[in-house]
Formats: structure tokens, C-alpha cells, sequence
């Protein structure tokens, strides 16, 4: 069962370009920062009272995140649900017959995530997350 949204990712050119307006100026928090090799990105997620605002800067352009950022601009990347059992809710996807990007959870800055694809979720991209303590 999905508990709450986790977090909204933003993609940015840099993430320090990012902190003026994230940190400085918005005053949240960062909790903690990643370079995610597997996913393309460097990505930091910053607390918002009892949210999370995830950051992601490609690691190169032609990788998804860089592709997005040359495409938009930059801007609202992803929503996060978060889950205490993403094997159930990646089962549960599939027997609906959601397409999935990820066929299996995978380690990322929020937990064990995986994504669902955009062309079966009206556009959005949907990611579930199982946090897990570091």
C-alpha cells in the first residue's frame, strides 16, 4: 500500500547552481547527497517540513536525466510514492498490466526504488520507493 508521496524530483543543470534557490534562499534542508552511477545522476534530497524535494543533475547528457534537462530546460521530473513493500506494489503493477521501466527494485537515494513507465501513467513518471536506513 502506497503511505504518502516521498518526495517531487527536479532535475537542475548542477546541483550548485541549485542551492541558492533550494538551500539559501527556500531554507530546506539537504539530508543527503549521492553521485547514483547506475542512474546517471548526482542527486541530493533536502527536507520540506515533513517533505522531500529530490534534486538530480545528469552525469552526462545523453544519459534519460540529460536528455531531459536539453528537452525542458530542467523542471519537475518525477513523483515519489513511498511503500513498505515494493515487491508487492511492482506485482501488483504488473498484473494490471502497467508498464514498468524497472522489473525489480534497485537501490536509489530514497531506498529501494523502481519506476514506472510514463506512456502508462498518463505522462507522469512514477516512482516507488522503500526507504531503507543507510
Amino acid at each position: 500500500m502506497l503511505k504518502r508521496i516521498h518526495h517531487v524530483a527536479i532535475v537542475v543543470p548542477t546541483l550548485e547552481a541549485a542551492w541558492p534557490l533550494w538551500r539559501d534562499l527556500l531554507g530546506l534542508t539537504v539530508t543527503r547527497t549521492a553521485t547514483l552511477r547506475n542512474q546517471g545522476v548526482r542527486a541530493a534530497l533536502l527536507k520540506a517540513g515533513q517533505d522531500e524535494i529530490e534534486l538530480l543533475e545528469p552525469l552526462e547528457p545523453a544519459n534519460s536525466v540529460g536528455r531531459f534537462l536539453a528537452r525542458t530546460g530542467g523542471g519537475l521530473h518525477h513523483i515519489c510514492f513511498e511503500t513498505s513493500d515494493i515487491e508487492a506494489e511492482i506485482a501488483q503493477a504488473r498484473a494490471r498490466g502497467v508498464a514498468l521501466i524497472d522489473q525489480a527494485p534497485r537501490a536509489g537515494l530514497a531506498g529501494m526504488v523502481c519506476f514506472l513507465h510514463p506512456k502508462a501513467t498518463h505522462g507522469v513518471l512514477i516512482e516507488y520507493a522503500e526507504p531503507r536506513e543507510i
